[in-house]
């Protein structure tokens, strides 16, 4: 759904053929709707592909735009994303195509030449409108926590620690885990869980614009240990599609129905692979004491930090700790200028019979130093997020005019 929560980034999409109406409504914007991201489409045959792909919150409708009517585009903008609010603008004699475009679902039109004032008033007010009812949005509890694993390179046991942290959590908690595959280039939760089945995220992509609870329920796979997880298609689907307010939606969403969302990733992420990171409340480097890794590590973590993630939300897990001829904890942590958050113990036979049998070693092997150790990784998750201040929610009684004040933080100041 494309409606407005608690730390979004207002996204509008502008379907216009004149570069000076995209300049003008940009500058306009930059004055008024503080953290916001403007896209442009000037074709309108590709507008409501686009607007699936961008779930914007607000779209834009010229009147001067060539191949199709406005009141069409508007239909099929609606179609495509029918939770945005579509507003056409029109010549003052154009109140004909204004009437059309809002009989095929337009929220309200304005009139060009476009005065900034009057043109944001109108924008904030429709938004405001468009909020989901507060029965829909509130939640008693917090919202679920995000752990997304990242490795520097391939074979640190990144899908193995993620997949028994979150049977871990789940156990010891006992609260509401999911798990997701987000390496999309080599998926291997399905294996490492022994989980067959269509069900993937491919299926919530194709209905993303109407993404709800039971939705996402219907396409989740229960697992044995009790935790549910989000498959990836299978390699021999091609390359998976995935736009970053795709992604921000998804997260979204789970982190309304779970208390903690644990998110498998691959090697250096791409730009939409960052909106994972962006959204985690923790990031779980996984490494291993071997110097192309530890090289690959010192270069992932200076991108983390170039993209302003603090030390604390970065998590660097060494797998492996004990193997034989490995460098030493001490050695890496002098000269990668890193704390090692937590190690884990090598036992390579037992985790390769774990992978293989696709049954997690904290189920087959609990005793085991492997499995104690991911067991305590996981405690000490509990015990930080107990101590650190939760996420913000939408609480009882909070307005949709408030989540809208935050995030439009000089639109007061602006006069509106």
């Amino acid at each position: 759904m494309s409606r407005i929560g608690p730390g979004d980034t207002l996204r509008i999409l502008l379907i216009a053929e004149r570069e000076a109406l995209r300049e003008q409504i940009g500058a306009i914007l930059a004055q008024y709707a503080g953290d916001h991201r403007l896209f442009w489409v000037a074709q309108a045959e590709v507008a409501a592909k686009r607007a699936e792909d961008l779930l914007p919150h607000l779209v834009l409708v010229d009147d001067d735009i060539a191949g199709v009517a406005p009141p069409m585009i508007v239909r099929q903008i609606v179609s495509a994303v029918p939770a945005a609010v579509v507003l056409i603008m029109v010549e003052e004699n154009g109140m004909s195509t204004a009437r059309q475009a809002v009989l095929n679902g337009a929220r309200g039109f304005v009139v060009k030449p476009l005065v900034a004032e009057d043109f944001w008033s109108t924008i904030y007010q429709l938004l405001v409108q468009n909020q989901t009812p507060a029965t829909e949005i509130d939640r008693e509890t917090p919202l679920g926590r995000v752990v997304v694993f990242v490795g520097p390179k391939g074979g640190t046991g990144r899908t193995m620690i993620a997949t028994n942290t979150a049977i871990s959590l789940q156990k010891e908690s006992n609260k509401s885990v999911v798990l997701m595959d987000a390496d999309y280039n080599a998926p291997a939760l399905d294996v490492a869980l022994n989980l067959e089945g269509d069900n993937d995220i491919s299926l919530l992509l194709a209905r993303i614009s109407r993404l709800d609870k039971e939705l996402i329920n219907s396409v989740v796979v229960k697992h044995s240990s009790g935790i549910r997880v989000l498959l990836a298609p299978p390699p021999a689907y091609g390359t998976l599609e995935i736009s970053l307010p795709q992604v921000e939606q998804i997260v979204s969403h789970l982190r309304n129905l779970f208390d903690w969302v644990l998110i498998d990733m691959g090697v250096l992420p791409d730009e939409t692979g960052y909106a994972f990171l962006d959204n985690a409340d923790y990031i779980v480097m996984t490494i291993v004491p071997e110097l192309v890794c530890l090289r690959n590590t010192r270069l992932m973590l200076d991108q983390l930090h170039s993209r302003g993630y603090p030390d604390s939300k970065v998590w660097v897990v060494l797998n492996r700790s004990n193997i034989v001829g490995g460098v030493a904890q001490r050695d890496i942590e002098e000269r990668l200028h890193v704390r090692i958050r937590h190690t884990i113990p090598d036992d390579q036979p037992v985790v390769s019979l774990s992978i293989n049998r696709g049954v997690p070693l904290v189920l087959s092997h609990g005793r085991g130093a492997v499995a104690k150790s991911i067991q305590a990784l996981a405690t000490e998750f509990m015990k930080e997020a107990a101590t650190v201040a939760q996420p913000a929610t939408v609480e009882k009684g909070t307005s949709s005019v408030g989540v809208l004040g935050r995030m439009f933080r000089r639109a007061s100041s602006a006069g509106v």
